[in-house]
């Protein structure tokens, strides 16, 4: 390990800072001509930034479950929303804090399902005999946290102090939702939604009642600081991953937020307008629909007006630049804590979103480049500020950070270090192409059976399969960057189609799980 790496010396802290459901190109630094996120461009210009991250799953718990063990989702098991993480599943971050670090986490986890839920197993027996502490997997629901304080365990996957943002925008429970009760604040009469506050639209963009500095965002900067502070006096080096619960919908930016931009002013993406006809079934048929958003399902694909996609659009940059205000106030909590020379600062997001990229809203079963991939910066003061354009994945991140702090790895970590690409950004890859897998209990694409999706990126192509049809996208990125032209069944593209399941079959056999390692030889 180098002695940047962190052998030699003071371990550094890390500082982990993840927005949900966040484009790249929805940042100044990423390209965005609008949208305002100076103290990130900050940060960029400090960091080493990477152009060409993408996710192992477009869902928030399976791409998080990622994030936190370095492993696929399909071998850590949270293949999908409403699977909670193992509970004896190992951590990056627990491998820290048995190494002498601090570690936190305030804001979102989504380890866990955030809502109520039936017993698993109900009416089904399952594969697996757990035997786990009773409501091991309720620790972030919504509605326990609402009736009361929970009583978090000593360790929560590796972290020893958690202070929990638990949903999205002002629909939020968790320790914010005692945090407004410390403040002498109803959270009933401040949280979700009121008829006359409402986007007529779609029912996911209203104007809060709650006030900037009671806002969820305004919670996880300021607790995140206080970690901080608190962290730098103790002794031991620290990490805390600061998660913003924003800029996912719904969009609800508090105060002159709300506001700030002006939907006129946002521009359609170039692709808005695509007619899909090279496309599959379901994005055709989702596309075939434009305005008809869903009435009940708040996380259901669409196909967005350009009056639902400008508005939405506008109050998602009002998110992201509260967000952006408050990323600030941690780097100068680091500043001021006298931190800054020994702290590496990472910034990335849990998956992206079409965002009006052929004419689409929202993610699933939809593998196009807005919704893989994700801004990822980190900013490490031993080491000069680069642009890195070489496929990296979230899946590398666990194994990043121990490698930065001189932590051994864990068995089973699928993962690769980025300190190559830190040390030398076009040393060349560390991956030659990006598996993206991603499972729905729903037949989202239309096959007859529940959804299994699996993505191939590379440099240059993009493919996508599917469970249970022959059908599939094939997309030649260098000569079609924008994704509009669909040559799975081109004749002139066999050889490419053939060359790239090959090197999927190579890849999935690769990501296959080798935990545990055999103890003997019988």
């Amino acid at each position: 390990m180098s002695e940047q790496g962190g052998s030699v010396g003071r371990r550094p802290n890390v500082v982990l800072i993840i927005t949900d459901q966040h484009r790249r190109d929805h940042t100044g630094f990423g390209g965005n001509p609008v949208v305002q996120t100076p103290q990130l461009d900050a940060l960029a210009a400090r960091a080493v930034d990477f152009s060409e991250a993408f996710v192992a799953n477009p869902i928030c718990m399976p791409n998080r479950a990622t994030m936190l063990t370095g492993r696929m989702p399909s071998v850590h098991g949270t293949r999908c929303n409403g699977i909670a993480l193992d509970w004896d599943a190992e951590t990056f971050v627990r491998l820290l804090r048995n190494a002498g670090y601090r570690t936190g986490l305030v804001g979102k986890a989504h380890f866990q399902n955030m809502f109520q839920q039936n017993e698993e197993g109900e009416g089904r027996r399952t594969a697996r005999r757990r035997r786990w502490p009773e409501g091991w997997n309720t620790l972030e629901d919504q509605e326990r946290w609402r009736a009361g304080r929970v009583e978090m365990p000593d360790d929560f996957y590796g972290f020893e102090h958690v202070e929990l943002a638990v949903g999205h925008a002002d629909v939020v429970s968790g320790e914010y939702f005692h945090w407004l009760r410390d403040h002498d604040v109803d959270p009933a009469t401040l949280l979700g939604p009121a008829p006359d506050r409402a986007f007529a639209g779609w029912w996911q963009v209203w104007r809060t009642r709650l006030p900037e500095e009671l806002y969820p965002t305004a919670f996880v900067g300021e607790r995140t600081s206080e970690f901080i502070r608190a962290s730098a006096t103790s002794g031991s080096p620290f990490f805390v991953q600061c998660s913003f619960p924003d800029p996912h919908h719904p969009f609800t930016p508090p105060g002159r937020y709300y506001d700030l931009y002006d939907p006129a002013d946002v521009p359609l993406p170039a692709t808005f307008d695509d007619d899909h006809a090279t496309s599959v079934p379901h994005l055709k048929a989702w596309r075939s629909t434009r305005g008809d958003t869903p009435p009940e399902i708040p996380v259901m694909p669409f196909s967005p007006t350009e009056e639902i996609y400008r508005e939405a659009a506008a109050k998602e940059y009002g998110a992201i630049t509260m967000i952006d205000s408050a990323v600030g106030s941690v780097l100068d909590a680091i500043d001021e804590a006298g931190q800054a020379d020994n702290t590496i600062v990472i910034f990335t997001s849990d998956h992206g979103e079409m965002f009006g990229d052929h004419g689409l809203m929202l993610k699933a079963a939809m593998h196009y480049r807005g919704a893989l991939r994700v801004p990822l910066l980190v900013a490490d003061p031993r080491r000069p500020a680069a642009r890195c354009s070489s496929l990296v994945g979230t899946i590398d991140l666990a194994q990043t950070i121990l490698d930065l702090t001189a932590v051994d790895r864990f068995s089973g970590m699928q993962g690769r270090s980025l300190v190559p690409l830190l040390d030398d950004p076009i040393a060349g890859l560390v991956h030659d192409a990006i598996v993206v897998e991603e499972d729905e209990p729903f037949d989202l694409a239309m096959t007859g059976s529940s959804l299994r999706m699996r993505t191939l990126i590379t440099p240059t192509s993009r493919l996508s399969v599917y469970r249970g049809t022959e059908r599939g996208e094939l997309f030649d990125l260098d000569a079609d960057p924008d994704e509009l032209v669909n040559r799975f069944d081109d004749a002139d593209a066999v050889g490419l189609r053939g060359e790239l399941f090959e090197v999927l079959a190579r890849e999935l056999l690769i990501l296959d799980d080798r935990d545990p390692a055999p103890t003997g030889l019988a």
